[in-house]
């Protein structure tokens, strides 16, 4: 598969730093995008889809060495729901390999968790694990300085590699938050995580091609996000099945993390297409939850579009 041993000697020591990023922009790529975009706007003009409330960006990999990139609104913050645990994924996965947090069971349990079932809680772990801090009551000014800044562990490893207009320290919460969390909002800014979808696509690339921390870590985070998009699911919120693997043809291999609100859905996904076309596509959708057709239309939109091999 393409993320299967594509990094050796120094590449595989460190995660790539982002100066390293450059893709290129082939204007017919972008016009491919475009035209897709346009085309959803159309399509769900009666559902109210405003240009504002949709973003994308997309990667083909077909050469590996040579990522080609497109993107409509891709540097726009948008929450990201559980889309944010892609990130956590990788840090944790960082904070291993320099040895800085202990290998268990347990953690395992909670990344596969965070990743196959996209569970809040397992993720908080994660967070707890990552930063050294724990949810809990209020604490006094200097106490909670100290604890948001050792929140912003993630962020600082991110902003190292250096990525952008993005803010990872937050959990994500079913009913919360409360306490020291609720605190942290009223007192430091940003309060909420933020990513951009050409953010999202970058890791997800660097995951993919053996980049994101090493190639045998990639191959780990590679296992926990791959999907099988073709087998029935009663989850009408299946990242499988709910997300860009209904828009997808037959014979195509997924892998994916998708997020959800009651304002938000997206979906990170990666393709290995049945004609040889490997795809790196991010959609991000607000204020239509409930439209569960945008994002698999604009995938089948797009793919149609690609050159035939």
């Amino acid at each position: 598969m393409l993320w299967c041993g594509l990094v050796t000697g120094a590449d595989a020591q460190s995660s790539t730093p982002q100066n390293s990023w450059k893709p290129e922009h082939p204007p017919l790529l972008q016009q491919r995008l475009d035209a897709a975009v346009q085309s959803i706007l159309v399509q769900f003009a009666p559902q109210k889809l405003e240009p504002d409330q949709l973003a994308a960006t997309l990667i083909d990999l077909r050469d590996p060495q040579r990522p080609a990139q497109a993107g409509y609104r891709g540097g726009v913050q948008i929450y990201p729901a559980s889309v944010i645990k892609l990130f956590y994924l990788v840090a944790a996965h960082r904070w291993l390999e320099d040895k800085k947090i202990a290998d268990t069971p347990e953690l395992h349990r909670a990344m596969r968790d965070m990743i196959v079932d996209s569970l809040n809680e397992a993720t908080g772990y994660i967070v707890d694990v990552l930063t050294g801090t724990t949810s809990g009551p209020e604490l006094p000014q200097k106490e909670i300085e100290e604890w948001w800044d050792k929140r912003n562990a993630v962020n600082r490893y991110f902003t190292a590699l250096g990525y952008t207009n993005i803010n990872v320290n937050k959990k994500p919460w079913c009913e919360g938050p409360y306490g020291r969390e609720t605190q942290a909002i009223q007192l430091f800014q940003p309060t909420r995580n933020w990513l951009t979808t050409d953010a999202t696509a970058q890791l997800m690339t660097e995951i993919v091609t053996g980049r994101a921390v090493t190639a045998a870590r990639c191959r780990q985070m590679m296992e926990l996000l791959q999907r099988d998009p073709f087998s029935p699911s009663a989850d009408t919120n299946s990242q499988a099945r709910a997300f860009t693997g209904m828009g997808i043809p037959a014979g195509t291999k997924l892998w994916s993390k998708a997020g959800w609100t009651s304002e938000t859905r997206h979906d990170c996904a990666y393709l290995e297409l049945p004609d040889g076309h490997h795809l790196v596509l991010v959609i991000f959708t607000v204020d239509h939850a409930n439209e569960v057709e945008i994002i698999p239309t604009l995938a089948r939109t797009l793919i149609a579009s690609l050159p035939r091999n």
